[in-house]
């Protein structure tokens, strides 16, 4: 048997080559991803009935013996039947219940599987069997059960003796492993504990989910996946369900070692880390199966706070070039043609002492939509560049990029030189700011991902402005603090709604500043939800654009998808965009929802209403190219296409003053935080401004709930708050949606805020003694896993 660890490649254990392919595209490549693939509840207890006690829609428990068995072609359809009559007089007797009997029924088109499952049965033997009844021909049936094969108490009977005392062939003996459990007792316990429930696709289910882990736990202590172990007294504390004698125990919590400090978890009565793993995906009961996932969440909330008051502590001893002389920032904050809010004021005197200092300024910058940010973000670059040093500012798309360049360089008016860098320049203008960026001239850089790669150096970088932190994660942040000869400033700028509980759980290592306040002139953005079935307010909606366009004003229509087709790649947005909210997020029922709307459907049916005619439209999606993003947005914002069919690609940094209206499109298919985002595309001219969410969720649904929300509050804190309390557990941090890999599965930043404050007391505590944990090996890997592993700090939809 190979040696299993949990860096072992399923692919390298399982033979089954279409569930290892289902299970990647489920995120699970690895022992560890398996174990880590948390069910998200677990099924009540099953009761035991006699057969004369079966409810049709109530699962049950029974032991039951064989009478007979026999395996039969289909004629109706190609494949097997294996029918399996049984009687429940172990049940029946102990219940005081009539005998009843009921037949057992397996189909496959595989005759394998059905020989393979009529080989573990036989005449006379005992199964305890857990399924839901039904009946079939007036007989009760239970169609693919689950079952265990129960030992006999005594070997089988030798066969009679045939003429002239020849013995006759005797069958080979059928080894101890071959059956399930030892009694009908253990049986009954294993058959009526609760069993855990797993997210799942069409590819796998959530047996076959929970199948795959009991194998590799099994392969982890040792065992033989396939086959039964003795029973020692002793072995329920890792879960009776494996049967693992005190070896394999040993095995296993030598595979899985424990990551929490042992004080930590002896003071907090947690599990050791294997024994968590089997009581979440073999429970014993439902209490094990909380006490388990507590143990899990507190880890995460421990190891993240490990790593962010390490970063902080690092940062706190390095050097920095301290920036003292403001002159050319308040000559630029004279010549503002508006008046800075009390916030931005407060903000910017923050950030310019603390880039007076010598020691690296770490800050994160919240703020509402249209709040300010920019302003503050060029006053600080400002103050770097009047001290003599670089200051560079990475958008993470194109478009904002450029958008960046654009406000900068005119409102610097020339005092200071301004360069864009991105991916898509040509070859020469990108050497060109390369080497002024390498020469220490003192200047500002633009740059999106080109900023983090290795050909940009700056050796004079005294500040670098990371805007929409929720695109960049934090080794992208580390990346940019080498590409100076010392550590840059550095100010995070996110208009993502973060609860502070969140905030303080993604940048524990960031001091926080908070920007409420809206410059003046901002009129509220009047959200209305529009039911796409509602002809006559459809109708309105685009009449009433077609009145702002002519009064020269802009509009936005949002579409989750750029082509019809697209709808087949199950679920995901297009590249550039977050994903959608998955079916189980937004509370459906099971009904298969319609298609979602594509860029080019929608562009098309616009041309076709009345309402449009004579007004050129324009789309913009991820796939285009730069130079078409450049033009499509300049054509916009002069009014020679003042509609815009887009996907989500404008939500964030996309700045047109002219812009008044925007309608979302599948608006119950996105989070709260992403349309709270769109929303503020529209109204940064001072001009009313409104935002359609056309929906075809079902009245009284939580996705209608949802929509409620954005459309009675425009904090974009209580948002987040709602968004989150809406979404659940499993949603809010969610690989499936944010397209990248957290590591943080089960910890929630609202509800478990009381936890992540103990867990970062606890982990000051231990850092104070061993700061850089050199006798916490395991942590220490746990806490470099997590600062590999988050590419994306927060999820925005």
């Amino acid at each position: 048997m190979t040696n299993t660890t949990v860096d072992t490649p399923l692919a390298a254990l399982l033979t089954n080559k279409r569930r290892v392919s289902a299970l990647k595209a489920l995120g699970v490549l690895t022992v560890a991803d398996a174990l880590t693939y948390y069910p998200f509840r677990v099924t009540d207890p099953v009761p035991v009935r006699a057969l004369a006690e079966a409810r049709f829609g109530e699962k049950m428990a029974c032991a039951v013996d064989v009478r007979a068995l026999r395996v039969t072609p289909m004629n109706a359809r190609r494949g097997y039947r294996l029918e399996v009559l049984v009687d429940d007089a172990p049940t029946a007797a102990s219940r005081a219940m009539q005998l009843r009997t009921a037949a057992l029924v397996f189909f496959s088109h595989r005759k394998s599987y059905v020989d393979w499952m009529a080989s573990r049965l036989r005449a006379g033997l005992q199964l305890v069997i857990s399924g839901d009844p039904s009946t079939f021909n007036d007989r009760l049936q239970f169609t693919h059960p689950d079952i265990l094969t129960v030992a006999p108490a005594e070997p089988p009977a030798a066969e009679p003796q045939l003429a002239f005392g020849e013995p006759a062939v005797q069958p080979q003996p059928q080894p101890r492993l071959r059956y399930d459990v030892d009694s009908v007792a253990q049986g009954l316990a294993r058959a009526t504990r609760p069993r855990p429930v797993y997210h799942a696709n069409s590819r796998i289910s959530s047996e076959h989910i929970h199948e795959t882990i009991d194998q590799v736990l099994r392969l982890l202590a040792g065992e033989d996946p396939f086959a039964a172990s003795p029973v020692t007294a002793d072995s329920a504390q890792f879960g009776e369900q494996f049967a693992l004698g005190e070896a394999a125990r040993a095995r296993l919590a030598e595979q899985i070692p424990d990551v929490l400090p042992e004080p930590v978890r002896t003071v907090k009565h947690l599990m050791h880390r294997a024994q968590a793993f089997c009581a979440i995906h073999e429970p014993q009961s439902v209490a094990d199966f909380k006490r388990a996932i507590e143990t899990m969440r507190y880890e995460e909330a421990f190891v993240c706070q490990c790593a962010l008051l390490m970063a902080r502590g690092r940062a706190a001893t390095s050097n920095a070039y301290a920036c003292a002389d403001v002159q050319l920032r308040d000559g630029y904050i004279e010549r503002l043609p508006f008046a800075l809010t009390n916030g931005q004021r407060e903000v910017i005197d923050a950030i310019g002492t603390d880039m007076g200092r010598a020691h690296p300024m770490q800050r994160l910058l919240q703020g509402e939509v249209g709040s300010g940010k920019t302003v503050v973000a060029v006053a600080a670059m400002l103050q770097a560049v009047g001290s003599g040093h670089q200051a560079v500012l990475v958008a993470p798309t194109q478009v904002l990029a450029e958008q960046h360049f654009h406000s900068i360089s005119e409102s610097v008016g020339g005092r200071v030189p301004v360069h864009l860098l991105t991916g898509g320049m040509k070859l020469a203008a990108r050497r060109k700011v390369l080497a002024v960026a390498a020469s220490g001239e003192p200047c500002i850089v633009v740059a999106t991902h080109a900023a983090f790669s290795k050909s940009f150096q700056a050796p004079n970088l005294a500040l670098a402005v990371i805007d929409e932190q929720h695109r960049f994660g934090v080794e992208q942040r580390e990346a940019l603090r080498a590409k100076s000869e010392r550590d840059p400033h550095l100010l995070v700028m996110t208009a993502t709604p973060i609860p502070r509980t969140a905030a303080m759980t993604w940048f524990g290592d960031l001091d926080i500043s908070w920007l409420t306040e809206l410059p003046g002139g901002r009129k509220p953005i009047r959200t209305f939800v529009i039911p796409e079935a509602d002809a006559h307010m459809m109708a309105d909606m685009f009449w009433h654009i077609r009145r702002r366009i002519d009064a020269g004003e802009r509009a936005y229509i949002i579409c989750p998808r750029i082509e019809p087709s697209d709808a087949e790649d199950g679920g995901a947005g297009e590249p550039d965009a977050p994903g959608l909210l998955s079916d189980a997020a937004l509370g459906d029922t099971g009904e298969p929802r319609p298609p979602l709307h594509a860029v080019v459907e929608i562009a098309q049916r616009l041309r076709s209403l009345p309402q449009f005619n004579g007004v050129r439209l324009c789309t913009l999606t991820g796939r285009d190219d730069d130079a078409t993003k450049a033009q499509v947005m300049a054509d916009f914002e002069s009014g020679e296409t003042p509609v815009m069919v887009a996907t989500t690609v404008v939500e964030v940094g996309v700045d047109v003053p002219q812009a008044s209206c925007i309608t979302i499109f599948d608006a119950d298919r996105y989070g709260l935080s992403q349309l709270h985002q769109l929303r503020g595309r529209v109204g940064r001219g001072g001009t009313d401004s409104w935002a359609f969410l056309v929906s075809r969720a079902e009245p009284g649904t939580v996705a209608q709930e949802r929509l409620e929300v954005i459309a009675g509050s425009l904090d974009g804190a209580e948002i987040a708050s709602r968004d989150l309390e809406l979404r659940g557990a499993g949603d809010v941090l969610g690989d499936a949606q944010s397209g990248g890999k957290s590591s943080l599965k089960l910890l929630r930043v609202v509800q478990d805020a009381r936890m992540i404050a103990d867990a970062r007391a606890s982990a000051q505590e231990l850092l104070a003694h061993d700061p850089d944990l050199a006798g916490h090996v395991q942590l220490a890997g746990a806490v470099l896993d997590f600062t590999r592993g988050n590419e994306q700090y927060l999820t925005s939809n």
